[in-house]
């Protein structure tokens, strides 16, 4: 059974920084791409920012590309989302999700499973 767990969401002014982090259990986290979506009330979940089964390839949504940073550790079984220059748009849940591949792709239906979330308020 794989479980994801988010930490690192929280309240902070426009223009700071957050590092999201989401640890995986199980021995195969190496074998999987991962990736962060979001969802702010009354919108659709969307994809942030996806990264490779060795971090070689990332992708970024074009709303946080310059932004946010993906990055994963695979001997800590976690990955991480960095957050520079948050914006008040940027409030949302955060969630972190395993590809069923090796690759980080875009689409919701690529990953098979998910985290429970993490708020990040940005205020203005």
């Amino acid at each position: 059974q794989v479980q994801l767990v988010e930490s690192g969401g929280g309240l902070v002014q426009a223009g700071g920084s957050l590092r999201l982090s989401c640890a995986a259990s199980g021995r195969t986290f190496s074998s999987y791409g991962m990736g962060w979506f979001r969802q702010a009330p009354g919108k659709e979940r969307e994809f942030v920012a996806a990264i490779s089964w060795t971090g070689g390839s990332t992708a970024y949504a074009d709303s946080v590309k310059g932004r946010f940073t993906i990055s994963r550790d695979n001997a800590k079984n976690t990955v991480y989302l960095q957050m520079s220059s948050l914006k008040p748009e940027d409030t949302a849940v955060y969630y972190c999700a395993r590809n069923s591949g090796l690759l980080g792709g875009t689409r919701d239906y690529e990953y098979d499973h998910w985290g429970q979330g993490t708020q990040v308020t940005v205020s203005s």
